[in-house]
């Protein structure tokens, strides 16, 4: 029987209290076999438990019957997260990011994720290509939901070329499947020029448009390009009239779908809003924001709960403000000078210089603030910020660890500007209680 060892266990839990120790290795739970985390989580969360665990030292098997509240964590953390092997893509996908990272970089960024158990607990997207039907068995037993899928095209000739792998069109006999379960789904569209867009986006539309409601969203993003492109698959950047005619599909598309199912189901990523020089829609149009990790409606949510904030300041002509510098992407350079400014009015004594940072690292054509890295913000901020407040975006931050892309810390980038460095959490009313916390008392 396939068991797991514990790492760690956490302080006044279920498991110290169990005498349950770093070392011992879980066995099974309610007389059952743990295959992975999603076994795990899904058996623990039962108010009465019968844990077998073989203790470090002796081998012994111990039996503990738990009695406690439904979803109450036992506090046990063991070696993987996942209590199994990652499962990495088979795929050879023309518009793969991580085939355009540079040499030199860790070697955890170069693994290619595609695992269905992380799209349940982390919200990964995958593309069902290294699933079998007793996978797609598992998540419906389960009921493991929303199940986000990387979609790209629904002619599956099409994906096949794009995803250069044979068995891309198994997605539509799994997703028909999933939505017959009543499984929800999110999905993505990663849009390349001159090869899934135009009359094919359209075609993927409507046949996506088959799985609502079970489908319950689909982004639309472009293609990331870096400039460490050699020897791959060539790709053009979207014009301003290319991002025009995406954003007048969606909106069209938009209106079907809310008057058929009350869902305005397809989303384009807020950088084609930007790059077609348009108003982004309002709150209402994306449906409780069920894709904001794919930078679709950040822009919306920031300048909502900005204009909130903004709305509860009341003008104070005397207050005194160390200077602050707020760095950001390309992207967003003109909005977020556009907002201090708003705040400025209300807080004449504020010194903010909204500063923009060139990606030089992946190239130009990345203007978002998620990709930036420390080398380009200690080079282009080099002597103009020196003994300011510096605020960074948390977006570029590694998860919740102090660190970018390429392994500069918030410490290296204040030693290197002599500067306190702090980040901004997303959200309006955050970014002007950044700007706030630099007034002297």
């Amino acid at each position: 029987m396939r068991k797991h060892r514990i790492k760690e266990v956490l302080e006044g839990s279920i498991g110290e209290e169990m005498e349950i120790e770093p070392g011992d290795w879980l066995v099974a739970i309610n007389g059952m076999e743990v295959e992975d985390a999603l076994d795990y989580h899904l058996l623990v969360a039962d108010s009465e438990l019968e844990l077998s665990i073989e203790k470090k030292d002796t081998g012994e098997e111990w039996e503990i019957v738990i009695e406690k509240e439904e979803d109450e964590d036992l506090g046990l953390l063991f070696e993987s997260n996942l209590m199994d092997e990652y499962k990495s893509c088979t795929n050879r996908c023309v518009f793969c990011f991580i085939d355009q990272l540079p040499p030199g970089m860790r070697e955890t960024m170069y693994f290619k994720d595609d695992d269905a158990r992380l799209s349940f607990l982390q919200g990964n997207y995958i593309t069902l290509t290294n699933m079998r039907e007793k996978d797609v068995d598992r998540i419906i037993r389960y009921r493991l939901e929303p199940i986000n899928i990387s979609i790209h095209t629904m002619n599956m000739g099409l994906r096949q070329e794009m995803l250069g792998n044979k068995k891309a069109d198994r997605i539509l006999g799994y997703m028909e499947k999933l939505r017959d379960a009543d499984i929800r789904m999110n999905g993505q569209i990663v849009l390349c020029k001159g090869i899934n867009d135009g009359r094919e986006l359209e075609y993927s539309i409507r046949e996506m448009a088959r799985f609502l409601p079970q489908l319950q969203s689909v982004s639309i993003v472009p293609v990331g390009l870096t400039r460490h492109r050699q020897g791959l698959a060539p790709l053009e950047p979207f014009t301003p009239e290319d991002a025009r005619e995406v954003v007048r599909m969606v909106e069209t598309w938009q209106k079907r779908t809310f008057a058929s199912h009350n869902n305005h189901f397809i989303h384009a990523g807020d950088e084609f809003y930007f790059l077609a020089g348009e108003n982004v829609p309002e709150a209402v149009t994306y449906d409780g924001y069920l894709q904001l990790e794919n930078g679709v409606g950040m822009t919306r949510l920031l300048l909502d709960t900005f204009e909130e904030a903004l709305g509860h300041m009341d003008v104070d002509p005397r207050g005194t403000y160390a200077p602050v510098a707020l760095a950001t992407g390309m992207l967003t350079l003109d909005l977020m000078r556009r907002l201090v400014e708003q705040v400025r009015e209300k807080r004449p004594g504020m010194q903010v210089e909204v500063l923009g940072i060139r990606n030089d690292f992946f190239g130009e054509r990345i203007t978002v603030s998620g990709l930036l890295t420390g080398q380009d913000i200690i080079r282009q901020l080099q002597g103009k910020v020196a003994g300011k407040l510096l605020l960074l975006p948390s977006n570029l931050l590694r998860d919740s660890d102090p660190v970018l892309l390429d392994d500069r810390t918030l410490e290296d980038i204040g030693k290197a500007l002599q500067v306190e460095v702090r980040v901004v959490q997303p959200g309006g009313k955050e970014l002007i209680d950044a700007l706030e916390g630099a007034r002297h008392e």
